[in-house]
């Protein structure tokens, strides 16, 4: 998703208010209104591999994931993020999240200082959130903080395995970056070829 920011400020009640019937979704930060414009298709596939495999992982379970069209309260603050793990059985007349376990945000140019500065500052003070994961699309590498490790950055690449500690749940890198077109994917999917056919 890409970001654009808007010159009016706004209340928190005007932005609850005027989101409920605005036909773009908006991000609300320090009063600012930004702008959602849609994601490309590498940054689909990133979100959609990554709700896929945690939507199937949660079946039957209370925890439940979702995907950009729901919002999460960070202070004063309202976040899409790309894809959500709430485990309070959200429901009812709220419109947004206050309690999520997990966040993984898919970064763009237009959204990686913003994902890695102040919604990192923003996130890692909801009191239940446990990890904080970005994920590249231009190149293969994903970051995962967790609140256990006081949010250090632990950094995996093709040939890893990322284990979502709050959800226990383990993934290949390769799973997650699934049909993204990007040159270090290909280069690692030659160079399995080239292996497999020595």
């Amino acid at each position: 998703m890409t970001l654009q920011s808007s010159e009016s400020f706004m209340t928190e009640a005007q932005y609850l208010a005027s989101e409920r019937v605005s036909e773009t979704k908006h991000e609300y930060l320090d009063g600012r209104v930004l702008a959602m414009a849609g994601a490309n298709h590498n940054h689909s596939r990133i979100s959609a591999n990554v709700l896929g495999e945690f939507r199937s992982h949660l079946k039957g379970r209370p925890c439940e994931a979702f995907m950009a069209d729901t919002k999460v309260k960070a202070g004063q603050n309202y976040f899409y993020p790309d894809v959500v793990v709430d485990c309070t059985n959200a429901a009812g007349d709220e419109d947004f999240l206050t309690s999520p376990l997990l966040i993984v945000e898919v970064l763009s140019n237009s959204t990686r200082k913003i994902d890695t500065t102040k919604k990192l500052l923003y996130y890692i003070n909801i009191p239940a959130l446990e990890e904080y994961v970005l994920i590249e699309q231009d190149i293969v590498s994903i970051i995962v903080m967790r609140r256990k490790r006081d949010w250090r950055s632990e950094y995996y690449y093709l040939g890893d395995h990322v284990t979502f500690d709050s959800i226990q749940l383990t993934l290949s890198v390769e799973a997650i970056y699934e049909r993204v077109d990007n040159d270090d994917l290909i280069q690692f999917e030659q160079a399995k070829f080239d292996t497999d056919h020595q």
